[in-house]
């Protein structure tokens, strides 16, 4: 590689997201591809076995499907997949509101990157309640010498530096269970990532950040809600209930095998029983030589209603208890693997009152000539949403560091190097006065008279 391609290489790397779901994992491998698009270079997906309700239950499985989607991943895109940013999930997922003050002790009184990352490395030493630990800790708003609502306060002047911090945090035994995950995949966790964040990033941009948005992902075991507002992380939450919930009461309620349930569910489900007909029937294979089973349309949207009408009630009520009810003037985004199913957006405006949407990921998504049509065309459904999120995330990551290297840095050694300067100028600066005072008066000095008074 010579050294243009090495540079360029450094400044737009290619970064790794792994997606460890409950019903698949995905490997997403890509970089910046110029202004805020991502450029895919190749996905890989595997089913996932070990994962129950957004957490690793059984390592062994986890690892197997890891290294399916990596290898995958890696012949599609020919790179060699070292490190890759994780994101985690689960109902052991906690979020608090802490404020923190940092008060500058050094001469200068403007605010630096340095100021704002030591006030936010001081949040992770939180004591929280054992057996938990912190994920991210997320700034809300400043306040500077008693000034409130600052959104960007690197360069402005001040010596007290005040700000609201969004926390998450998870049960450790959990964390540490993904980590050996990635570890026995021989992979290297560069961060770890709140799954909802990363959807986030994918499916909603800056103006229904602005305005006021909830996010709703559903996917096979959880359903995670990120709240924004003023552009800001508001609150977060994940519900231990998701698509699978659905899936398992459909096999029990028409008495199918899982695998007849989950195509019922995806081919010809439906969230609002009363948008069926009566006359409609799906016939479902017999076991074994039986006889096929007929299956009423309409009765199978009532049985997927139920729970659905059970998921929506929980996010609702994520959405009063967080305060900011009134002023979602984004309405809610729905993605992940659920947000497939018809009438959803319905039921959720009919339940809550709220405007809903479906987020798709492929606003960020660059023109790809690398990947196959068709799996591009897949890549653009909201199953995919917190793969590419995590991707985005990552990149988004990378780039920060690089700016933080870049930032001028305020060494203490050079404000000793000015002090030191100034004094010796007010010295000289005394001497001039005091031989022009002599000459001045009148006074004939010779060459040693001189000597021997400075």
């Amino acid at each position: 590689m010579n050294p243009k391609s090495a540079e360029i290489e450094r400044e737009n790397p290619i970064i790794v997201g792994l997606d460890i779901g409950t019903t698949k994992i995905c490997v997403t491998v890509g970089r910046r591809s110029g202004g805020n698009k991502i450029e895919l270079l190749g996905v890989g997906k595997a089913d996932s076995a070990g994962v129950s309700r957004g957490v690793v239950a059984n390592i062994q499985k986890t690892v197997s499907s890891i290294l399916e989607a990596v290898e995958i991943a890696e012949n599609q895109s020919n790179v060699d997949i070292k490190v890759v940013n994780v994101g985690i999930a689960g109902q052991h997922i906690k979020s608090i509101q802490h404020r923190g003050i940092f008060t500058k002790t050094d001469s200068d009184d403007e605010v630096t990157r340095r100021d704002i990352e030591r006030l936010i490395s001081d949040m992770y030493k939180l004591v929280l309640p054992p057996g938990e630990e912190i994920i991210h800790v997320l700034p809300q708003e400043f306040t500077i010498d008693n000034e409130p609502g600052i959104r960007e306060p690197i360069g402005m002047a001040g010596r007290r530096i005040e700000a609201n911090f969004h926390i998450i945090s998870g049960r450790v035994t959990d964390i540490r269970n993904i980590k050996r995950c990635i570890d026995n995949s021989n992979l290297e966790v560069s961060e770890l990532i709140l799954e909802p964040l990363a959807s986030s990033e994918a499916v909603l941009d800056d103006d229904e950040k602005n305005a006021g948005v909830v996010l709703v992902d559903i996917g096979g075991g959880t359903t995670d809600v990120a709240i924004f507002h003023e552009g800001i992380i508001r609150h977060t939450a994940v519900i231990p209930l998701g698509g699978n919930i659905v899936t398992e009461d459909i096999r029990q309620g028409c008495s199918v095998l899982r695998s007849q349930a989950e195509l019922l569910k995806t081919r010809f489900g439906s969230a609002l029983a009363d948008e069926n007909k009566e006359n409609e029937v799906i016939c479902v294979p017999g076991l074994k030589g039986r006889e096929p089973k007929e299956i009423s349309v309409k009765n199978l949207a009532y049985i997927i209603q139920a729970r659905m009408e059970e998921i929506i009630e929980h996010v609702y009520y994520e959405i009063k208890s967080s305060g900011y009810e009134n002023k979602l003037i984004g309405g809610i985004v729905i993605t992940g693997g659920g947000a497939q199913l018809k009438h959803l957006v319905q039921l959720v405006e009919y339940i809550t009152g709220i405007d809903c949407r479906i987020g798709f990921p492929n606003e960020y998504l660059a023109k790809n000539e690398v990947l196959p049509k068709a799996l591009y065309e897949e890549l653009k459904s909201p199953l995919y949403a917190t793969s590419i999120g995590l991707l985005m995330k990552g990149i988004q990551a990378h780039e920060d560091e690089v700016e933080t290297r870049r930032a001028p840095k305020v060494v203490k050694k050079d404000v000793e190097s000015v002090k030191e300067v100034g004094e010796q100028q007010q010295k000289e600066h005394g001497l001039l006065t005091w031989f022009k005072k002599l000459m001045k008066d009148g006074n004939e000095i010779d060459d040693a008279t001189f000597l021997d008074k400075k």
